[in-house]
């Protein structure tokens, strides 16, 4: 349409009720001439006279006036909605809809979103534990978290903290299995692998080589698709496990666990935030981001630094 449909109802509704185009202009913050314009393209645009016009006086006709009492209502309802809208970009309350991975929910996320909930208590936080890599765009997700890589184009993502993977194991496995002191050396223990819950396949242990990462397929003495279960059963000394820095930072400095190779840690997956826009968000969904970045970026929290993984081993080695 060759003209802006909206302003022009806008100009002529105005126009009707302070009786004047000029007025009708002010209001509108545009010039007389543009006011009368918008009518007269209103007017040709439904084939009728809205308005009996003289230099002095405006009055609607029969059809204005008809027009006028159909319009209004409906145009008041679209400038609430508008600004319901607004309010609810700038407000932090209503759904915030997150998406994470089982593996990362409790040690990791869920401390963000139970600090910004009481922060905010008018938030409905929808929080859906998924590791698949779904559409969240289609999804309606305002907010993903993902370990590993970019799961689909149009996202923004940011890296926020190093995801370790530690062999460890308790002291009663190694008092009874004895300590594995090569990559090589895992091959005569009892090992537990995690299962991907999506794909249902057995994920390979990774391990730094000098700048590589080598993945090994390992014999599993049990397996798994929850963490959790996997370090109970590493911790009550079933088998040697490869866990996740923040599922083996906690246990590693309460003594529940040795890290064993600690040259060979990798940590070249990162925990990632997602979202589909830097602009345009409501004022919930950007404050939850911030909140993530503030808790989570740099936390050497959920990671072991050298210190504590080398001496650990080293001790364990001396008894």
């Amino acid at each position: 349409m060759a003209f802006n449909e909206l302003r022009a109802i806008s100009t002529f509704i105005q126009a009707a009720e302070l009786g004047s185009l000029r007025k009708a202009a002010a209001a509108q913050a545009i010039t007389p001439q543009a006011a009368s314009l918008a009518v007269a393209q209103l007017e040709s645009h439904l084939g009728v006279r809205l308005f009996h016009r003289t230099t002095r006086h405006l009055s609607l006709t029969e059809e204005g006036s008809q027009f006028l009492e159909t319009a209004q209502p409906g145009l008041a309802t679209l400038q609430r909605a508008l600004q319901g809208a607004r309010r609810g970009r700038e407000e932090i309350a209503g759904p915030l809809r997150i998406v994470a991975p089982r593996a990362t929910m409790l040690q990791m996320l869920w401390p963000v979103v139970e600090a910004f909930c009481r922060m905010h208590p008018r938030i409905e936080p929808d929080v859906q534990l998924d590791d698949r890599i779904g559409n969240w765009v289609d999804e309606r997700v305002d907010v993903g978290f993902r370990v590993g890589a970019a799961p689909q184009e149009g996202l923004i993502a940011r890296r926020l903290v190093d995801i370790q993977l530690v062999v460890c194991a308790s002291p009663a496995y190694l008092a009874k299995h004895g300590t594995p002191t090569s990559i090589d050396d895992l091959a005569q223990h009892r090992c537990s692998c995690f299962r991907h819950p999506a794909s249902g396949k057995l994920m390979p242990w990774e391990f730094k080589v000098g700048q590589d990462i080598v993945s090994r397929n390992m014999a599993p003495a049990l397996c798994t698709n929850d963490i959790d279960v996997e370090a109970r059963a590493v911790l009550a000394g079933q088998a040697v496990g490869q866990l996740m820095g923040a599922t083996a930072a906690p246990l590693v400095r309460s003594s529940q666990l040795v890290p064993l190779l600690p040259a060979h840690v990798a940590d070249h997956l990162g925990l990632y935030v997602y979202y589909g826009s830097r602009v345009a968000q409501p004022a919930r969904v950007r404050a939850f981001i911030d909140l993530a970045v503030e808790r989570l970026a740099g936390n050497d929290q959920f990671f072991l630094r050298p210190e504590e993984l080398a001496p650990a081993g080293a001790r364990r080695k001396r008894r």
